[in-house]
């Protein structure tokens, strides 16, 4: 197993299939700087590359998720940044290339570049009481982190349009109104309904299945239904056939959990359509 790294803005661990990456700054509410972007981008691509990882856990340590930029220079925050190396992008390897599922567990505040990650997850589950928003246009930047791409696939443009531009912040009960996550729980309930969900992905869900059907949902937003025919077809011609694909089948049938094999790592087709 690859060795555990030592991050000095992360909390990073491993059980049962599941890595856990914990936004670790509580001191700033853990605000998005020291570094914390390269070694988020590091932590994903770790679970990325490591067959014993099947689903990833993003939280922060209480009482907030993320409070967003560190503010901590001032009216120099937002200083005029270095053409040649400044990416709104935040961090290196957004949530969706790390090829298992990611699950936000938002237990507290997320706000501005907060919350802007966790539009990069695959599952988002909110603490009712926490507050939102993408509150940078009150700050006098713009949204980030991709969020001009993420948001409007999510809730639609209109709907994007008011969280971008009028830069409030909303409740947990109103971003599931909205359709930003897929529940909403009191703060202290939120972290283990993440690991639930990702354990049962580590137990019942065939790595390469899942990996593929993510390749597929992100990539599909700028396909049309063609070129989705022709993608499940390609990813279909991976996985039927293989150890993977009668173990599920023989695991259901004799009501057992299953033993799965393939390797995300080592067996990644290199010719998907998308």
């Amino acid at each position: 197993m690859p060795e555990r790294p030592s991050y000095r803005t992360l909390l990073f661990d491993v059980a049962g299939g599941v890595a856990t990456i914990t936004l670790n700054r509580p001191a700033q509410r853990n605000a998005f700087g020291d570094g914390m972007g390269d070694e988020l981008a590091d932590a994903y691509r770790r679970c990325d590359r490591d067959d014993a990882v099947r689903a990833v856990v993003l939280t922060g340590t209480p009482p907030a998720f993320c409070a967003g930029a560190d503010l901590g220079t001032g009216g120099d925050t937002f200083g005029t940044p270095d053409r040649s190396t400044f990416s709104a992008a935040a961090l290196a390897t957004p949530a969706w290339e790390v090829r298992k599922p990611v699950i936000a567990a938002v237990n507290g505040h997320a706000i501005g570049l907060g919350f802007t990650l966790t539009l990069q997850c695959d599952i988002r589950i909110f603490a009712a009481d926490a507050k939102y928003g993408i509150v940078q246009a009150r700050r006098g930047v713009m949204g980030d982190a991709y969020s001009h791409w993420t948001l409007p696939r999510i809730v639609g443009q209109s709907t994007a349009a008011e969280i971008l531009l009028t830069g409030r912040m909303f409740d947990g009960t109103a971003a599931k109104a909205m359709g930003l996550c897929s529940r909403v729980l009191p703060n202290d309930e939120v972290l283990d309904a993440a690991l639930d969900i990702a354990h049962d992905i580590a137990t019942n869900v065939a790595p390469m299945s899942a990996a593929l059907s993510k390749r597929l949902l992100w990539s599909s937003w700028g396909l049309d239904p063609a070129g989705v025919e022709r993608a499940e077809t390609a990813m279909h011609h991976v996985i039927m056939g293989r150890p993977d694909a009668r173990e599920g089948v023989m695991a259901f049938l004799e009501r057992r959990d299953p033993q799965w094999t393939a390797s995300v790592n080592d067996e990644w087709p290199d010719d998907l359509p998308v």
